[in-house]
């Protein structure tokens, strides 16, 4: 009978032990860190939506800079080379003037040295804006600026190489060549 007794205060031992386990206060500390999960879930959620909000807001924003962009280079290439137009107009407006003087005058020399003034005015503006024409003869030949369509023979061996005509002038706009100049080469 004491064997039955033992085993029967270690079955209430244990029983004792096993409700100590369950003790209601660990339910209500996992239902806080439920809670707290749950909470730290919404406001993970709440981050998300706020970051997502500003990446489409910044997606936006960069579409609108994307296109007000291509919107002002095609104005500017539309309408890029207004300012130079308009310092050529008054120089068309002495080429018309020299044209309709053209039939009344009988001086032939005053009408050549007002054609000589409109093409130094227009070289000047033309330089101003940075198109500079090449002076050629004399020079060693290169190929970045010049174009060979004419080989002379029978030259000097000093002059082998180097340009002794020039046959169309060739043109730098600042220090970038916009033509070509077309020329004769000593061989």
């Amino acid at each position: 009978m004491n064997t039955n007794n033992n085993e029967m205060n270690n079955e209430v031992v244990n029983e004792e032990f096993d409700v100590q386990d369950t003790n209601p206060n660990e339910d209500n500390s996992q239902q806080t860190d439920e809670l707290t999960i749950e909470e730290q879930l919404a406001k993970a959620q709440e981050k998300i939506d706020e970051l997502n909000d500003k990446y489409l807001r910044q997606i936006a924003e960069f579409d609108n800079y994307r296109k007000r962009v291509i919107k002002e280079k095609a104005e500017l290439i539309k309408n890029g080379g207004e300012k130079i137009i308009t310092s050529i107009l008054p120089i068309l407006d002495d080429f018309d003037r020299a044209e309709s003087n053209m039939e009344k005058m009988e001086d032939l020399d005053s009408l050549k040295e007002g054609v000589r003034l409109i093409v130094e005015k227009f070289s000047k503006l033309l330089k101003q804006e940075g198109l500079e024409k090449m002076d050629v003869v004399g020079k060693d030949f290169d190929t970045d600026f010049h174009e060979a369509i004419a080989m002379v023979p029978g030259q000097p061996d000093e002059m082998r190489g180097k340009i002794i005509d020039c046959v169309m002038a060739g043109y730098t706009l600042n220090d970038k060549v916009v033509r070509h100049a077309k020329v004769a080469v000593a061989e």
